[in-house]
């Protein structure tokens, strides 16, 4: 998170912070909208590369692409920010942390069979094993 949405930020940093987090496999496909910070990055091309994932991008005027993060943007404004009034910059930051940690290990979602997403990618890389 930062005050401003550049490159460096989203397609480096974030994506840097991901994969050293996660150490996804060489297949995974990494989804991203037509930003400039992604489809006129020279970087952000060569590091999916270097990370072995495959770039997807929404399509031009395509809006449900991008609906699954839409949704989830949705949620953490009108479930967890619209509650609070920020005084530092600090403090929001540690709201959007903690929900995303709720999220994606307490809350579950009706499109994953009631599931948290968690428990969802395991079950999946369970039986890819």
């Amino acid at each position: 998170m930062n005050k401003r949405m550049k490159k460096q930020l989203t397609t480096m940093d974030a994506l840097a912070m991901a994969y050293w987090h996660r150490k996804p496999p060489a297949w995974l496909i990494h989804h991203s909208d037509r930003g400039s910070q992604y489809a006129a990055c020279h970087d952000y091309r060569k590091r999916l590369n270097q990370y072995g994932m495959v770039a997807s991008m929404s399509r031009k005027g395509n809006c449900r692409d991008n609906a699954p993060t839409e949704r989830f943007f949705r949620s953490l404004k009108s479930e967890r920010l619209s509650y609070y009034r920020f005084v530092t910059r600090r403090s929001a930051e540690m709201q959007v942390l903690d929900y995303i940690s709720c999220y994606n290990s307490i809350r579950l979602h009706s499109t994953l069979g009631y599931k948290t997403p968690l428990a969802y990618e395991k079950k999946l890389c369970r039986k890819a094993a």
